[in-house]
């Protein structure tokens, strides 16, 4: 955590560390890679109604999805 962070940063730094640790590469939708690794958390991705908080694929199929409230 960084000076300054409003409090959505700071969950989505927790977020993300907590993803990493459950064996997730955390991405951008805009730069998704998947060759990295089978599981991918994939930030802002579109919906049919707003973007979700994260996506989650293994080996490129959604399992799940991750709204922070």
């Amino acid at each position: 955590m960084t000076v300054n962070q409003n409090p959505e940063q700071i969950a989505r730094e927790t977020i993300d560390r907590k993803l990493i640790v459950s064996g997730f590469a955390v991405q951008d939708r805009k730069h998704i890679d998947w060759k990295v690794f089978s599981g991918i958390a994939v930030s802002e991705y579109p919906t049919d109604a707003l973007p979700a908080d994260y996506v989650l694929f293994v080996d490129q199929v959604p399992v799940g999805a991750i709204e922070a409230i």
